[in-house]
């Protein structure tokens, strides 16, 4: 029985493709706004699914822009009113609803304050939109599961083009225009020996580095909403400095390992903890022959990430059914959540 994840999950390569058609005008205005105000930081505010989004954003931008990305606390804004120094600098919120207050206050109050404020947003109309002088609809349909997928990948892929934009990166653009085609192929590489592995498991690690670490968030939330596992993503750089206590005989864990500088420490990490006795699933490319779960290659490395967690999904929702669990209701979650 096919859920509304799974379906979401796969109709993702027609949102990119739509996303090319309808999006560009508007991604290359942002990205001559970026060029011409010339930022010296990027602020970033998003929760949950769209947070890991922003953490993918984070890590490109500052690898191929070097301007530094940090991550806004809400509260700051809506609770302390905090007087935030953003005069010219680019806020960015992240959202699927664009309806929860405490990130609508936090955009209009930082726009109130000078930021160039802009909004990635797939609910067209939204409060969101409507607070940001800049709106990138996302342009992923009504998303009923109320875990999200294509929405992510959408903001991912967005994500990249407008940094591609920003920084006019050729390779990154024309890789760009394959994506869908990439995430056709992500759809169908066969994780079935991740729902064996991990039927029955109760808690796990996801690993992750760089852009890769993103994902690495995204699938261990997705872990919890979806199939009740108490799964905590950590860098493979930092996993040594305290979590790996917690690894003893088939321990799992998931190490995607994508490509780029990052790879080689994700490597030696699985095949450390391997040796330590823990049930290692490693997602790498069809090139590491020690891999158990094989990721796709876009035509630009730093779009790997969009299609591992397009694999992931499509395993993720059938993981939640073989463990007798709905992926499209979640306990006591709701599609929209508005904090305050």
């Amino acid at each position: 029985m096919n859920s509304k994840m799974l379906d979401e999950a796969l109709a993702s390569a027609d949102v990119v493709r739509r996303q090319l058609q309808v999006l560009e005008p508007r991604l290359i205005d942002v990205a001559q706004r970026l060029r011409s105000s010339a930022p010296q930081v990027i602020v970033s505010v998003a929760r949950g699914s769209s947070d890991h989004a922003a953490s993918y954003f984070a890590y490109l931008a500052m690898q191929l822009t070097g301007v530094p990305v940090a991550s806004l606390p809400m509260s700051v804004v809506t609770l302390h009113d905090s007087p935030m120094r953003v005069q010219g600098q680019p806020a960015i919120g992240f959202s699927q609803s664009g309806q929860s207050p405490d990130l609508v206050d936090s955009l209009r109050k930082l726009r109130e304050r000078g930021a160039l404020s802009i909004a990635l947003v797939n609910a067209e109309g939204s409060p969101l939109e409507q607070a940001c002088e800049y709106t990138l609809p996302l342009s992923a349909g009504p998303e009923l599961s109320v875990a999200a997928t294509k929405s992510f990948i959408a903001t991912l892929s967005a994500s990249a083009r407008l940094i591609a934009h920003w920084q006019q990166d050729d390779q990154l653009l024309r890789a760009g225009q394959t994506l869908p085609e990439r995430l056709h192929e992500a759809a169908r590489q066969d994780w079935s020996a991740a729902i064996t592995a991990l039927r029955d498991c109760q808690r796990l690690m996801v690993i992750g580095r760089g852009t890769g670490f993103a994902i690495a968030q995204e699938a261990a939330l997705k872990f919890k909403e979806t199939s009740a596992i108490q799964a905590e993503a950590f860098s493979s750089a930092e996993v040594r400095h305290g979590p790996m206590a917690l690894v003893d005989d088939q321990y799992p864990l998931l190490i995607f390992a994508t490509r780029g500088a990052e790879q080689d420490s994700l490597l030696a990490l699985a095949a450390d903890m391997r040796q330590r006795g823990a049930k290692v699933l490693l997602a790498a490319p069809e090139d590491v022959a020690e891999r158990d779960l094989t990721l796709t290659h876009a035509d630009h490395p730093a779009l790997d990430p969009i299609l591992a967690i397009q694999s992931f999904y499509v395993m993720a929702a059938g993981l939640a059914e073989a463990r007798g669990l709905d992926p499209d209701q979640p306990r006591h979650l709701s599609k929209v959540t508005k904090t305050r």
